[in-house]
């Protein structure tokens, strides 16, 4: 049995986190298995990476140094934890993969694309998502979502949500254009949508992927 790899993209605030659980409700009511994981972290290599890159700690080293860790860390989550939970037959959900370091890195980090995708061919190592759910919204939206989260959580602003808007305009941007490319795999959901409209977009994207995909304890037809 080969599970499916989903993950969700988009800039701060865009709601990722949220989705990620209603979705992985409501699989698990049909019967899937299934397994939430994020980046940067997820696996213990990575996790040990993850606040090394939002606390702003490899910053002074240049995004080329923070695009290498990510891959690292990438590399370690695929191989640790995503690739044995599909081999497996379980349904991944991750917040963020390969697309936000295109974008972050990438883009608004304006580094050389060869080397961006030369990164990202050893990180993913093939193990390209099966769907790419982009949530996409104003940036001034979502940025101002994100502050209002750290608010109420007592926390400040981390590596990247403290950039201006313009420069989160431009990722916005890139994450577009990403779909434009690959409409196969990338899928636009309205961001701005109430959370349960949301929801709906999402699970219908989902479940047209899954159609036909075993779910765990059913029979074969």
């Amino acid at each position: 049995m080969t599970g499916r790899f989903i993950t969700f993209e988009g800039g701060e605030g865009a709601g990722k986190s949220t989705q990620i659980q209603y979705l992985a409700e409501t699989l698990r009511s049909r019967g899937f298995d299934v397994l939430m994981t994020r980046e940067p972290g997820g696996s213990p290599g990575a996790e040990a990476v993850r606040h090394v890159l939002l606390s702003g700690a490899a910053e002074e080293f240049g995004v080329r140094m923070e695009a290498v860790l990510f891959a690292a860390a990438r590399s370690d989550h695929v191989e640790e934890l995503i690739r044995p939970a599909i081999e497996d037959g379980k349904i991944v959900l991750c917040d963020r993969f390969m697309d936000s370091s295109r974008v972050y890195q990438g883009i608004s980090g304006d580094l050389e694309p060869e080397f961006v995708n030369a990164l990202e061919r050893v990180a993913i190592n093939g193990m390209v998502p099966d769907l790419t759910i982009i949530l996409d919204l104003p940036a001034e939206v979502g940025l101002a979502r994100a502050i209002k989260r750290n608010g109420s959580q007592g926390s400040g602003p981390d590596r990247y949500e403290k950039e201006s808007l313009a420069v989160h305009q431009k990722r916005r941007d890139a994450f577009l254009d990403i779909a434009a490319r690959e409409p196969q795999r990338c899928k636009v959901v309205d961001g701005n949508q109430p959370a349960d409209a949301i929801a709906q977009d999402i699970e219908r994207l989902a479940l047209d992927l899954l159609a036909g995909t075993q779910a765990h304890g059913t029979a074969e037809p």
